[in-house]
């Protein structure tokens, strides 16, 4: 066969083949007797084994070692291409977020294109400061809610943390509670605790339905958070969570103002003092939990907790006998 026929069954160009014999990695068998290169079966298979080493992305020098080096163990360079393929496919990932982030945006023109590949760079920044003032710049641009909750969801730094909520909660919509929600159901809890916190500061009912099954979380650090905004917006299946937080001494005192806020509907106030007397009961013998169950009865509005008050002043622990005659006597 000669070139030209060689190329339209190989899929390979005249070009190409001339490049391989310059290697030496394929040379045709023979000449015709006009002097063109004739490829014989044996070539046309050597062709297909080098275009079959090359898709797994071997280099023309390392396709060539393989095929002439029989010492030449393929284990180590499949490893390696296997980690260079993974860096290439994750570049390809970011890339195609940043495509679909700026088309998310709706760009009127080519600043509007240059203004969010801006704000992406500055949080992708190594540095906090830029990125909180990449957030902060970015105040008129139309910055995607897919983008934020995505950042939202990474920064472990506060400031930048408080920042992009901001801006989130000021973007509305059920878009971004979906995208949250996606990060309550995260392995790693402190992707679950950024996901309830941002969730915590965002308006609408939908809100209610995810922060609800982040109360079940395995980690207080998650669950608080979620009690704290659900309780804030009256739900009263918090209150277990809320006196947990008491007893554990994790944010007691936000927890307490919070059950304080509730106990304002007479129907919660008497779930909530039962929920306090039973902890009570439970921790007889701890005196740093009682002291802390007495503070959070005392945060209670008017007259709920009082009852409960009055006999813990005359309690078998002197010291909280006395902590909660103190409360008692504190002006409502």
């Amino acid at each position: 066969m000669l070139i030209g026929e060689v190329a339209r069954r190989s899929g390979v160009s005249s070009r190409m083949l001339r490049h391989y014999e310059s290697l030496g990695l394929v040379r045709p068998t023979g000449r015709t007797v006009g002097g063109y290169r004739e490829y014989r079966a044996e070539d046309l298979r050597r062709i297909f084994e080098v275009e079959a080493l090359r898709s797994l992305g071997l280099s023309l020098r390392q396709v060539g070692q393989a095929l002439e080096d029989p010492g030449f163990e393929p284990a180590a360079l499949i490893g390696e291409l296997i980690l260079w393929a993974e860096d290439r496919v994750r570049r390809e990932r970011e890339l195609l977020e940043r495509l679909r982030a700026v088309d998310a945006s709706s760009p009127a023109g080519w600043p509007d294109v240059l203004r969010i590949v801006e704000l992406m760079r500055g949080l992708g920044s190594p540095d906090a400061a830029r990125r909180q003032q990449a957030v902060l710049a970015g105040e008129d641009v139309p910055v995607p809610v897919e983008l934020l909750a995505g950042a939202v969801l990474a920064e472990a730094d506060p400031n930048v943390a408080g920042a992009l909520r901001w801006a989130l909660a000021r973007s509305g919509g059920g878009e971004g509670v979906s995208s949250l929600a996606v990060g309550v159901s995260s392995g790693d809890a402190a992707v679950r605790r950024r996901a309830v916190v941002a969730l915590g500061e965002m308006p609408g009912d939908e809100v209610v339905a995810v922060l609800a099954d982040a109360l079940g979380d395995v980690e207080v650090s998650v669950r608080g958070p979620a009690a704290l905004a659900l309780g804030s917006r009256g739900v009263v299946g918090a209150v277990p969570v809320l006196v947990g937080m008491v007893v554990d001494g994790v944010n007691d005192v936000e927890a307490a103002e919070v059950l304080g806020e509730l106990a304002v509907d007479p129907g919660r106030a008497d779930l909530i003092v039962g929920a306090l007397a039973g902890e009570l009961a439970a921790h007889a013998g701890d005196r740093a939990v009682r002291f802390r169950l007495v503070q959070a009865l005392a945060e209670l509005p008017g007259e709920v907790g009082r009852g409960l008050l009055v006999e813990l002043a005359g309690d078998g622990d002197r010291a909280v006998a006395l902590f909660a005659g103190t409360l008692l006597r504190r002006p409502v």
